[in-house]
């Protein structure tokens, strides 16, 4: 037997970033305990970089719209605020790169790389971006 085609383990399913909980549900939606394959397909998809999983429930509570609100944020990749003269500011969060409080492990380490491209995606020119970058206290 391949190591494609084994079965996994919970073990190998947390060491991808799964949780208990995720690895029955897969179970459950193959009706089968997942080979090594389909555990590696199922941990990138539901990461955090893909699903949100963390940190979905507090992007949930952001405002996303106002009076000055060019583009809402969410409905494209970065909000875009009107501040007068004809002139807008883009705002970016790249929530679920890691390292972050909400997801200290997974995640990508795109950082300014995808806060500028979801900016750019917006046609907006970029002159500033606070990057900030480290681990503090929560």
């Amino acid at each position: 037997m391949s190591a494609s085609t084994q079965i996994s383990t919970l073990d190998q399913a947390r060491e991808m970033g799964l949780r208990p909980d995720e690895f029955d549900k897969i179970t459950e939606i193959l009706g089968r305990t997942p080979n090594f394959t389909e555990m590696c397909v199922y941990s990138v998809m539901w990461s955090e970089h893909c699903s949100y999983k963390n940190s979905i429930k507090w992007l949930k509570t952001l405002p996303k719209d106002g009076p000055h609100m060019l583009v809402k944020a969410g409905e494209e990749n970065a909000g875009l605020v009107d501040i007068g003269d004809g002139m807008g500011c883009a705002f970016k969060i790249e929530s679920h790169n890691h390292p972050s409080a909400i997801e200290p492990y997974q995640g990508a380490a795109t950082g300014v790389g995808g806060i500028n491209r979801d900016i750019f995606t917006c046609a907006s020119a970029n002159s500033t971006t606070l990057a900030p970058s480290g681990s503090w206290p929560v």
